[in-house]
């Protein structure tokens, strides 16, 4: 028989049929991670390494600091500084950073990754601190006036590797392993907490873009593997195509059976639709344990598209544990 001519509700019975296996018994035994909540030692240095591998060099501790990426601004704020520039905003204003604080802090203008030099320059900056494969056009530019350092962390080992090296180059070391300390104690009372209640047998999907393009921050990205820590969290990359890797069919996120599905939603107005609710009219997002159980959530995309430092992935954390439900 022609697929053409199946009804509707059957063509879905079928594509259900195929595309929800019963959840892996090898995600099952993934057995709780160790956290360790033990601080290394740190001191004040004017040449770091970070977590890529990147040499830093400075003739004296930055005093202003120009942030192009949310990571900037999350460590600014964590060490007890103020940028001297933001290009994000929105970011720094959230209550888990600057809060109404923020408005001070001048706004680089341009784009993201398209950000104004003249408009970085006149802050008059003795560090820029931009984001890996978005901000490397601007190096020539930039460093014609300030250093240029960029980074993306990719696991919130890596996030905490940054944290440390800014510290050491601002001289604010304690600080920042008291900033550390916060964080590994967030993590690890979390992983306690998730085995405890038995948060951590529900699968999770943290989801992002639009009905025609769906992106899921996966376990090659630093909240999939965050999350990866807490619950069941079978999203993988897809293949090593950095423009294709994140990218999932609604069909491919039935296939795994998340029972909780966490939304950023990237408007650009008001009047636009969230990704969930460009989703309402497919059917096949209708067939998502999440979506029938009610239990699909727009969460705020500053802090889960935009917070890469240590004081937004805590509240990352904090915000999951009051969303997913004890199994």
């Amino acid at each position: 028989m022609n697929p053409r001519l199946l009804p509707a509700a059957l063509l879905v019975a079928l594509l259900t049929a195929c595309a929800a296996p019963p959840p892996s018994t090898e995600i099952n035994a993934v057995p709780a991670p160790r956290i360790d909540r033990a601080v290394a030692p740190l001191e004040p240095a004017l040449t770091v390494t970070d977590p890529a591998g990147t040499t830093v060099s400075l003739p004296a501790p930055p005093q202003r600091i120009v942030c192009l990426s949310g990571l900037c601004d999350d460590m600014l704020v964590e060490l007890g500084l103020v940028p001297a520039g933001t290009s994000n905003p929105e970011l720094l204003a959230s209550p888990v950073l600057l809060g109404d604080g923020a408005a001070a802090v001048p706004e680089v203008q341009g784009s993201f990754g398209s950000e104004d030099v003249e408009s970085i320059a006149e802050l008059d900056p003795d560090l820029v601190i931009g984001l890996s494969g978005v901000h490397d056009s601007l190096r020539p530019t930039v460093e014609a006036f300030a250093p240029l350092w960029l980074g993306e962390p990719g696991t919130w080992q890596e996030s905490v590797g940054y944290l440390r090296a800014l510290g050491a180059l601002t001289g604010r070391v304690t600080e920042a392993t008291a900033a550390e300390q916060r964080f590994r104690d967030t993590l690890a009372d979390a992983v306690t907490r998730t085995r405890e209640t038995g948060q951590s047998e529900r699968t999770v999907v943290l989801m992002y873009g639009s009905a025609d393009s769906v992106g899921v921050d996966t376990t090659a990205s630093l909240k999939g593997d965050l999350l990866a820590q807490l619950y069941r969290y079978p999203f993988a990359a897809q293949g090593t195509d950095a423009e294709t890797a994140s990218t999932y069919s609604v069909e491919a996120i039935l296939a795994q059976q998340p029972d909780v599905a966490l939304v950023y939603s990237l408007l650009f107005s008001p009047e636009d639709a969230t990704l969930s609710e460009q989703l309402e009219g497919n059917p096949v997002w209708a067939l998502v344990p999440a979506v029938q159980q009610g239990r699909v959530h727009e969460i705020d995309p500053r802090l889960w598209g935009s917070g890469r430092g240590t004081r937004s992935l805590a509240a990352v954390i904090e915000e999951s544990l009051t969303l997913v439900p004890p199994a």
